[in-house]
């Protein structure tokens, strides 16, 4: 089999109209009628590798909106052109959590934000090794009993879910603490992250902003643990529009009196907050059912049994293995070449010492991608010849 050179680097002219000019480590690839340059620092966010467009049509240079959190910059790595506007950035010696990326110039979600924001859109998306469990949304009005249902789940099976953190702009209440019951932030600082798409839903209560950020989601199925979402059927709605994969719960009450009697029950609302309540029940069971969005509904007449069919929508028993894998980093050689054939990248180690192995990651079954992690990659070593 013969390998195509993986590194794709276009020697465009200095000085543009715009001023703009190439570095020597900056790196050119070529799709279609435009290349992505990228080099150096994002101008809006140093912290993250720098992305410019050269249109040879119109021979105009543009800095795009880069959407998602981005790799630091580096002084050497490689880029090679995918299928579905991809392109996959290896950086050389990083960290293994650090060195396979994706940046997406072309794909759904890009156009998508493009349409939404006017303008021209990249995304980042980091790579990781294998698989991942789908996130459970689960849904259903105050009252319901949804809260003591993920209580129960995450008692019984601790290293098996995760709860994401949610984010909110209000202040940390008494022996609250940042990371753990939410991540307190800036309200502009939170503004600026859903714009740049950072957020699967969020919602304005009081002034104060609320949202479940992709991060928080991701770093849950990182540490080996299916993420668990408690969200109303709007930020429900939000999540179904994402490219986030889930699977969806509704969980209802028996009747409209049972709820009533419950928040009665309850003795910490008044009769003014219980009727509002109500109402609002009302309307979110009629938008549960109908919205299209819950491939599941579960009524919780019963907490034990409601919860054993929960357990079972999930596949797991008392029986089930309960210990999560953490996501493996991918180990790169400090100096490689890496050549590309057909749905795997060859990494070839160089230098005074060459090892007789060759890393290969086969990118033929990745999903996921912006604005989350891009999953599935697989790692083998084998013998070069």
């Amino acid at each position: 089999m013969g390998g195509a050179p993986a590194l794709f680097v276009d020697h465009l002219e200095n000085g543009h109209t715009n001023g703009c000019s190439l570095k020597s480590e900056d790196t050119s690839v070529q799709i279609g009628d435009r290349s992505y340059v990228i080099g150096g620092s994002h101008e809006e966010n140093p912290l993250f590798l720098g992305v410019q467009i050269h249109d040879k049509i119109t021979n105009k240079w543009s800095s795009p909106t880069v959407l998602g959190t981005g790799p630091k910059p580096c002084k050497a790595y490689s880029a090679i052109v995918l299928k579905q506007g991809r392109i996959l950035v290896i950086k050389k010696d990083a960290a293994s959590d650090d060195s396979i990326w994706f940046l997406e110039v072309d794909s759904p979600f890009v156009r998508e934000q493009r349409k939404l924001l006017g303008k021209e859109v990249v995304t980042w998306s980091k790579g990781v090794r294998g698989n991942a469990e789908k996130p459970i949304v689960i849904s259903g009005p105050s009252g319901v009993g949804k809260g003591t249902l993920i209580t129960m789940l995450m008692k019984e099976f601790p290293s098996m879910f995760g709860f994401s953190v949610s984010h909110t702009t209000r202040s940390p209440r008494c022996m609250e603490k940042n990371g753990v019951h939410y991540h307190f932030t800036e309200k502009t600082v939170m503004e600026k992250e859903i714009n740049d798409g950072k957020f699967l839903e969020f919602a304005s209560v009081h002034g104060n902003l609320y949202g479940t950020s992709i991060e928080s989601v991701e770093v849950v199925t990182d540490s080996g643990k299916r993420c668990i979402l408690d969200i109303d059927v709007q930020g429900a709605r939000s999540v179904k529009a994402s490219s986030l994969d889930a699977m969806f719960i509704f969980v209802c009450p028996p009747s409209m009196k049972e709820l009533e009697d419950r928040l009665r029950a309850r003795g910490t609302e008044t009769e003014e907050q219980i009727q509002k309540r109500l109402r609002n029940a009302e309307a979110e069971i009629k938008a549960g059912k109908s919205s299209g969005i819950f491939g599941h509904i579960l009524y919780n007449d019963n907490l034990e049994e409601c919860y054993k069919s929960l357990k079972n929508l999930l596949g797991i028993d008392n029986d089930a293995p309960v210990n999560g894998l953490e996501v493996e980093g991918i180990n790169l050689p400090k100096e490689h070449t890496v050549t590309k054939m057909e749905d795997k990248i060859l990494i070839q180690e160089t230098g005074e010492v060459i090892k007789n192995n060759m890393i290969v990651l086969d990118l033929s079954s990745i999903n996921g991608g912006a604005p989350g992690r891009t999953r599935g990659i697989v790692l083998d070593t084998v013998k070069s010849s």
